[in-house]
């Protein structure tokens, strides 16, 4: 879908008429290019932010309609807060700031990219740019009316002034290429699922290919090949069959160990035969939300052209109660050739994971996996919406997860693995069962994981709270959060990424 916003970079300026923003910080000073637009209605603006009590708190924004004694329309002053203390996450929450004000009226919008104690760097104009893109960002395709306040940010041309607006174009580059990787993660989960069902969802993941992506779609008579009776056992009492797509982008050296994406692509989620309760089931067209950010994940790495090779894998399914679906007390044998009892055929996503960790484990033996899925509700009780669950036999790993999480706000809590919650799931007819006891859920899911990894090293991210229907932010005012691709982009550029 086109952009709301356009985002360009151009060198310092101010404009004579349109919007402005500018910023401050804590003591309400400015830089001097802002200083300088401001002219004789800085006293003026001080003496609004005083009555709306505006404190240049990083994040807030006072707005002032056609400001005395200057020709604009608009001024926006959004406060930075204390220089020394911004981060990286901050500078694209001020971006989400900026777009959070811009209203369809706002056709015209220059931000001078300075704080009192300087230009901003390149990287962080391009920070600004890519919060304010994934701000703007709204899901509406489907609304044939649309009320005045649905207008939003349509058609807003934003130009950032900069110092170097040479290097700020080329900064955010990259920054681009990876808000488009979130965009499309937010796209595929907002999806209804009448129209993303596992073959649509395949047929999308294979436009990778136009980035130098490789993509392998496996149908049901490649995957009963391959012995992949878990995922299948799923996808059997729908008739939208089953798919699993293996993207693979080869970006690093020839030859050189992969490091392996995985997503758990369930695009709808009755409960099977143990049916969910009507209330809110509408919401689990979003269960696919790991398997959108694996395919949004790989978007940005082939677009970014990122030197590593990846594996991408994604199992996608929908769990439907028909009369060929699977039971409680069916016992399906996996790819791995470990046996399953069903216990509750809603706890599906564990099952169409198993055969692709496995698939992945031995047929590329990758440096490490990261899984993603919406797979507990019991990740929410324990962590709420804020964090996504972290599980991980690989203390290297969930720490370098851990540390990438707090940079780009995209935040991972390790929980406990061990052999007392392995135990809970060993079955007395087959191998396993497909679910422990009630107490700690999203544990024992883990555990049935760890059994498919072959001792790879690896991490499994819940991401039930984080990556649908979680509260709105500075940067995402969409259902479908796009949780993740960034996260994991910023754990491939920081650790496993060739340098230049």
């Amino acid at each position: 879908m086109p952009d709301a916003v356009k985002v360009g970079f151009v060198p310092f300026s101010t404009p004579a008429r349109g919007t402005l923003v500018v910023f401050c910080d804590d003591a309400l000073k400015f830089g001097p290019t802002a200083t300088k637009a401001l002219g004789g209605a800085a006293d003026a603006v001080k003496r609004a932010a005083a009555t709306s009590q505006f404190k240049g708190k990083s994040g807030a924004v006072l707005d002032l309609l056609a400001p005395e004694g200057l020709k604009l329309n608009r001024l926006l002053v959004v406060g930075s807060g204390k220089a020394d203390a911004m981060k990286d996450y901050d500078v694209l929450k001020l971006g989400g700031a900026i777009a959070g004000k811009i209203g369809a009226g706002d056709t015209a919008v220059t931000v001078v990219a300075e704080l009192p104690s300087g230009a901003l760097k390149p990287e962080q104009a391009a920070g600004i740019a890519a919060g304010i893109r994934l701000r703007a960002y709204k899901f509406d395709r489907y609304k044939t009316k649309k009320k005045d306040d649905d207008a939003g940010t349509v058609n807003a041309n934003v130009s950032i002034a900069v110092a170097d607006a040479a290097a700020a174009k080329k900064a955010f580059t990259p920054e681009e290429h990876v808000a488009d990787g979130v965009i499309l993660a937010r796209e595929l989960v907002n999806e209804p699922p009448n129209v993303l069902f596992p073959a649509e969802f395949a047929r999308r993941a294979a436009q990778l290919k136009k980035l130098g992506v490789e993509v392998d779609i496996l149908d049901v008579k490649a995957m009963t090949a391959l012995k992949m009776g878990a995922l299948l056992g799923v996808s059997q009492g729908s008739e939208h069959d089953g798919r699993t797509v293996i993207m693979r982008w080869n970006g690093g050296k020839k030859g050189e160990q992969p490091i392996a994406f995985v997503g758990k692509g369930v695009c709808f989620d009755t409960g099977g035969i143990s049916i969910k309760p009507a209330a809110s089931m509408e919401d689990m067209k979003g269960d696919m939300g790991g398997a959108a950010c694996v395919v949004g994940l790989m978007h940005a790495l082939a677009a970014r052209k990122a030197k590593v090779n990846v594996v991408g894998a994604i199992g996608l399914v929908e769990n439907m109660p028909d009369g060929n679906a699977q039971r409680p007390g069916d016992i399906v044998t996996s790819m791995s050739g470990q046996t399953i009892e069903i216990i509750n055929t809603d706890a599906e996503g564990r099952l169409v994971l198993a055969d692709v960790l496995w698939y992945v484990a031995k047929k590329h033996k990758p440096k490490f996996m990261v899984d993603l899925a919406t797979l507990t509700g019991a990740i929410m009780v324990a962590l709420g919406t804020e964090h996504a669950g972290l599980f991980s036999n690989n203390d290297e790993l969930a720490q370098r997860l851990t540390d990438v999480g707090l940079k780009t706000g995209e935040r991972v809590w390790r929980m406990p693995l061990g052999p007392e919650y392995d135990k809970q799931i060993d079955s007395q007819f087959a191998d396993m069962k497909n679910t422990g006891s009630r107490n700690g859920g999203s544990i024992t899911a883990a555990q049935f994981l760890q059994r498919f990894v072959d001792g790879t090293p690896w991490a499994h991210l819940d991401i039930a709270g984080t990556a649908m229907g979680a509260p709105k932010n500075e940067i995402n005012q969409s259902w479908g959060s796009g949780y993740g691709v960034r996260l994991l982009n910023q754990l491939v550029a920081e650790h496993y990424e060739a340098k230049k």
